[in-house]
């Protein structure tokens, strides 16, 4: 029988620290860090929950909580508690023991209480810090044609970028047979001796067998009370565990799921979104990405005296507030209320709501935290060794500037 989706709660895992994109989760948790100008990462995991019709919604946070909850209360108060939605934020109660989630599977674990409350038939258990699009509803009408007790999303990743994530093995009726967590030598898919088939950590569990599992965890002492490392490979043993082929609706030849957790990939995410055709369509009106955008201004470009200062933005996201005064702007993504000053030029940088370009200052990939004031003349981007002495460089060269308070 199908479950209807009121039968089902979706979990939004969204307490990690995201230490590989320090400094920017100095302040704030990885699903709170700014994405494309006016979005937060989170965003895009709850409009996948919201456009998948999947209103019952428990968002659990833990580190540096409190940007990523006043967003989620801010921009996320669209759903009606009395027509039995919501979207519950649910810090570390402490209701078992008094230690901080020590896993994913241990964050369910410690909330088991409040999935209870709620009474689901089927829990959907999500990350809040990636970026795609994706009918959930489509994944739980496969599980449930399968007669699934556990079902993963899957993603064929080559098979170099296969020790990043849990690897599967499946029949030729996508019932999973093996799994790895990030394995050193993950095994390929049969018939694609250059691919591998990854878990997105994306997982449609039937309420009772998750309760179980993560009970049987929590008792054992050498457990990393992981999904991926100790709950699949225990379960697929015993219970009827498949493979979800992700599909993917952002109309693209190439699927689009990314994992924004080291600061080179979260540039490069961005930057993606200045192309002409970017690889992920924000202006997609059948499948909208939802946020909050502060009451602003619309965006100002002042100045026009050609050969002397010109106030243009060209291949660029430029967000409500901004006003581009003189200075010129290229491939670069703007956050609300950021100002750039006459004769100044920024090329290829991500700028966090407020900041400030002083006059005549060049920018060149960078990343520039909220509120950061570059004074007049400034040079970063263009001397890489003097810029090492000053700001965070990333691998690739992409230069962080923190906001010092």
């Amino acid at each position: 029988m199908e479950v209807s989706m009121k039968d089902v709660l979706a979990v939004l895992l969204a307490g990690g620290a995201g230490e590989r994109l320090h400094p920017l989760t100095k302040n704030r948790a990885k699903p709170a860090v700014p994405f494309g100008g006016i979005y937060r990462i989170v965003d895009f995991t709850l409009s996948n929950c919201i456009n998948s019709n999947c209103r019952r919604i428990q968002v659990l946070v833990q580190y540096k909580s409190n940007s990523l909850s006043r967003h989620i209360r801010n921009a996320w108060n669209i759903v009606h508690r009395e027509l039995g939605e919501f979207i519950d934020i649910i810090p570390p109660q402490m209701r078992i023991n008094d230690s901080w989630y020590r896993g994913t599977a241990d964050a369910i674990y410690q909330n088991l209480y409040s999935i209870d409350q709620e009474d689901p038939k089927i829990v959907l258990v999500l990350a809040g810090d990636h970026i795609y699009k994706m009918d959930y509803q489509k994944m739980i009408r496969y599980h449930q044609e399968r007669e699934a007790e556990l079902t993963i999303s899957a993603l064929e990743v080559p098979i170099e970028e296969g020790h990043r994530f849990g690897i599967m093995q499946i029949d030729r009726n996508n019932k999973i047979i093996g799994f790895e967590e990030k394995p050193n030598n993950p095994k390929p898919i049969p018939d694609k001796p250059d691919k591998c088939l990854a878990s997105m950590g994306i997982y449609v569990f039937n309420r009772d067998l998750l309760t179980n599992a993560v009970k049987e965890d929590a008792e054992r002492v050498n457990s990393d009370h992981d999904f991926g490392k100790n709950i699949i490979p225990r379960l697929i043993e015993k219970n009827n565990v498949y493979a979800y082929p992700f599909e993917d609706l952002n109309k693209k030849e190439i699927p689009y799921w990314r994992d924004v957790g080291t600061l080179d990939s979260y540039w490069e995410a961005n930057m993606d979104l200045v192309e002409v055709t970017p690889l992920f369509n924000l202006y997609d009106r059948e499948w909208p990405i939802r946020t909050v955008v502060p009451s602003r201004p619309p965006a100002k470009f002042v100045f026009a005296d050609f050969g002397h200062r010109i106030g243009v933005a060209l291949d660029s996201i430029v967000s409500p507030g901004c006003i581009i005064s003189g200075g010129m702007v290229k491939r670069s993504v703007l956050s609300t209320d950021v100002r750039i000053n006459s004769y100044a030029y920024v090329e290829e940088s991500i700028l966090f709501d407020g900041c400030n370009i002083g006059r005549h200052s060049k920018i060149r990939r960078a990343i520039i935290e909220k509120n950061v004031q570059v004074p007049d003349n400034t040079v970063i981007g263009y001397d890489l060794e003097e810029d090492s002495k000053k700001y965070r460089l990333t691998p690739s060269g992409v230069v962080v500037v923190e906001n010092t308070i």
